[in-house]
């Protein structure tokens, strides 16, 4: 799951930044005309979509030669419940998440060895959703899926409660951004989803995502899917003690600009370990951060990429971002480790070569 929106995005200026690729900041920004602040940082997170916003959404233009359908939030199952013997994260019940330490987090040998469990799970489970994704099931069947495999494999489903958060994974499809909550709306012919699960597995989260195709989907949206898993994955080939966290935002940029593509830079990766979002994170946009990583770091990478610049907005149901001109994006999501040496893909799939 990404980290909260970070800021309002109410509007993006694209202009050059490093090494001549295009990129967005924010107004703040502009006005400051610095880079944002240091990724420590913890920003206010955008619970209500504004009344600007709300009317940017309704006079959006309808484009009706689209290769896919616009998704609009439909019905919502009760909240799924998980039994007594499931070791449950502390908002589990009231739903409240504790603050975020701003300190920077290392793993030692015994975090490491529950990461790895967890993330193994994470991507198990993943697997098993991404099988379901077929024309005429709903996301809500997929949620079942994932939650009674959480329940499975002893573990509790992360998103679940997390910030009222009502489902067990976020499913995100065609115009959805990110943090779409699954419902009753069967998924489509030509639809693009991307599943976004997270464990809590002996008090570690593991968390994986990637973005899958139903049916016949179009060739812009095939290269979109292909780009955005291509700037996760060359993201995390920077990765290394004492690397740059700045040339994992480069590096994204760089390959989805040189696609015709666009990063949007208002979802970061985190840190994750016994707390589902942890320091530090991971801004995803070109930068001009100089802090590095170090052994014992862990922390996702994902990426949300554009057809082109698009306002992202948060609906009514304090989760959902979708984008303000019905543009699809594309996510793929790892959990890394910094090792002595180099990196360690926690949630590789059986078929990813790392």
């Amino acid at each position: 799951m990404a980290a909260p929106l970070v800021r309002r995005v109410l509007q993006f200026s694209k202009i050059n930044t490093m090494s001549g690729h295009q990129q967005f900041l924010s107004p703040l920004c502009l006005l400051l005309n610095r880079s944002p602040p240091s990724p420590t940082t913890q920003f206010p997170v955008v619970k209500r979509t504004s009344f600007i916003d709300a009317l940017r959404f309704l006079w959006r233009t309808p484009n009706t030669d689209l290769p896919y359908s616009i998704v609009d939030p439909q019905e919502i199952s009760p909240i799924r419940t998980v039994p007594d013997h499931i070791v449950r994260p502390p908002y589990a019940e009231t739903g409240k998440v504790p603050q975020k330490d701003k300190k920077w987090s290392y793993k030692d040998e015994i975090d490491i060895k529950y990461m790895r469990k967890s993330c193994r799970i994470a991507r198990k489970i993943l697997d098993i959703a991404s099988k379901e994704v077929k024309i005429g099931v709903t996301t809500d069947h997929i949620d079942k899926v994932v939650h009674d495999a959480c329940i499975e494999h002893n573990c509790y489903p992360s998103t679940l409660n997390y910030n009222g958060f009502p489902k067990s994974l976020c499913t995100s499809v065609n115009n959805v951004m990110v943090h779409g909550i699954p419902d009753s709306r069967p998924l489509e012919d030509g639809d693009i989803i991307n599943l976004d699960v997270t464990v809590y597995h002996d008090g570690y989260h593991g968390d994986v995502s990637e973005t899958c195709i139903v049916g016949n989907v179009d060739d812009d949206g095939i290269r979109l899917i292909e780009t955005a898993k291509k700037c996760r994955d060359e993201a995390i080939k920077v990765c290394k003690p004492n690397g740059r966290f700045m040339d994992i935002g480069i590096t994204i940029a760089k390959v989805a600009t040189e696609a015709g593509f666009y990063t949007c830079p208002s979802f970061m990766g985190h840190g994750i370990g016994k707390n589902f979002h942890e320091t530090p994170d991971i801004l995803h946009h070109a930068n001009r951060y100089t802090d590095i990583m170090k052994p014992g770091m862990v922390f996702t990478i994902e990426p949300v990429i554009a057809d082109s610049k698009t306002y992202p907005m948060v609906l009514e149901d304090e989760w959902t971002v979708v984008s303000s001109d019905n543009e699809r994006s594309a996510q793929f999501e790892h959990t890394i480790l910094i090792t002595e040496t180099g990196v360690e893909v926690l949630t590789k799939g059986e078929n990813e070569d790392w």
